[in-house]
């Protein structure tokens, strides 16, 4: 494609301490971490509301936060659950049985309850919270952010901050100012599909339609040649109210999440496959008959697109070692979550036995560590990246990619940048036990015993 150079005056807007860059359960808990501490501190989104995947994406469960004998998840992320149940804003029946407890159970919670409480959260922290903002830049150089172009209504802005964090999902920030990437498509075979989420509702009997009855009415569907494509992965309806219901159903295979016109056609894609899963569980799943479809997500629910090279890589034989680490920044238990590739029965064969495969499944009691050097691109002073962009391998993102990890790691991000700003500590040179110490106060649950000042590194 031509090239052309663009030039332009615009306000520059300076004096923050920190800058976080997307508002999704990463970006919300960086920047409530760094208000709380008394950072001056912008939040970027590009939406009209907090939460991302949780909100706008429509994928309302929390993936599991407790390994079955204890809560593993802590800090801003266990406050917001608490808060979200104190406030009868979860799922019917959902309590702290589940999420405090449960091994290997979801959390769903009523999505404009935890809208309003993020805006409730970042207010109460003092965060500037800029909605319908969209990072179009950077500039950077020798590991150095030294600001960011940002567009919204009121035109275009250079934005200067003594910190950045990039909670995009997609690394852009990262990216833009030249952090080495990895990108799906073209650093790796092939790319996780991507879904869009939807919202049910009507009349619903869930005493008929639980997920055995789902799987054996896409049997039949599938049998029947109902569906436009053969898709035999559908993790199924999930219970949000007495009549209402999400489902994050509806693959959209080679979707490259870094090509606009993949994400425009795949948005299109998306509303008509929840056109044909509507039709689907009046026709096959009992209790469903009179099911009506509420709406699709804003969002596209992207697995994989792009992550950063880091100080470290978690890989998937520090999963498979439970390993811990002493700069860790938060604990995990959730089995390795790679969806099919294409329809294929070969590929569908592939996942079911990787599925199976108890190796690939901590059990109940057992943790692995989430080290503070994934979120730091290699050798870089003052950019932190927390969400699924960070640096880990393919195995161990299937894990880490999902909103109760994002926000410790994005708890951890904002508490790091802050740290560097009072104390002059880059980001690849943090000393990390003590922002393990502060994570500890903040109510981060990092039982590990020796710590270490500076990061593990690959």
């Amino acid at each position: 494609m031509p090239t052309c150079t663009f030039t332009r005056d615009m306000q520059l807007d300076d004096g923050w301490d920190v800058c976080v860059l997307g508002g999704g359960p990463a970006g919300a808990a960086a920047a409530i971490a760094a208000g709380r501490l008394g950072a001056r501190t912008v939040l970027i989104e590009n939406t009209g509301c907090l939460g991302g995947m949780g909100t706008s994406g429509l994928v309302t469960a929390f993936d599991p936060m407790a390994n079955g004998q204890e809560m593993l998840v802590g800090g801003i992320m266990r406050e917001i659950v608490e808060t979200l149940d104190r406030e009868g804003e979860l799922g019917p029946g959902v309590g702290p049985e589940v999420y405090a407890k449960g091994y290997m159970r979801w959390t769903p919670f009523r999505v404009e309850g935890y809208k309003r409480l993020l805006d409730r959260l970042a207010t109460q922290a003092g965060v500037e919270v800029r909605f319908f903002t969209r990072l179009c830049d950077a500039e950077a150089g020798n590991g150095v952010v030294r600001g960011v172009v940002l567009n919204n209504v009121e035109g275009w802005r250079m934005l200067r901050a003594r910190t950045y964090i990039d909670c995009t999902g997609d690394a852009v920030l990262a990216a833009a100012a030249g952090a080495a990437c990895r990108e799906a498509g073209r650093d790796t075979p092939r790319i996780m599909p991507a879904t869009m989420a939807s919202y049910f509702s009507g009349p619903i009997d869930w005493s008929r339609c639980g997920w055995q009855a789902q799987q054996d009415g896409l049997k039949r569907a599938l049998a029947d040649g109902f569906f436009t494509q053969r898709d035999r992965h559908m993790p199924g309806f999930s219970r949000v109210g007495d009549s209402l219901g999400y489902l994050n159903s509806g693959h959209l295979f080679n979707l490259d999440a870094l090509r606009c016109r993949d994400l425009s056609d795949g948005a299109m894609l998306g509303r008509r496959l929840a056109k044909e899963y509507l039709e689907f569980f009046r026709r096959y799943v009992p209790g469903c008959e009179r099911l009506e479809h509420a709406t699709t997500a804003s969002l596209l629910g992207i697995r994989e697109s792009r992550r950063i090279v880091g100080e470290y890589e978690l890989t998937v034989g520090d999963y498979l070692a439970r390993r811990h680490f002493p700069d860790q920044i938060g604990l995990f238990n959730k089995f390795i979550d790679i969806h099919p590739y294409d329809c294929s029965d070969a590929e569908y064969e592939r996942f079911r036995a990787e599925k199976d495969d108890g190796r690939w499944k901590l059990g109940p009691g057992e943790s692995f560590g989430i080290p503070y050097g994934v979120l730091v691109p290699r050798g870089w002073s003052n950019l932190w990246v927390a969400g699924r962009c960070v640096s880990s391998d393919l195995q161990v993102h299937g894990v880490i990619r999902v909103q109760p990890a994002a926000a410790m790691m994005g708890q951890a991000a904002g508490s790091a940048a802050v740290q560097s700003v009072r104390s002059g500590q880059t980001a690849c040179g943090l000393d990390t036990a003590a922002l393990v110490s502060s994570l500890r106060d903040q109510g981060a649950h990092l039982p590990q015993t020796a710590l270490a000042t500076t990061a593990t590194r690959s």
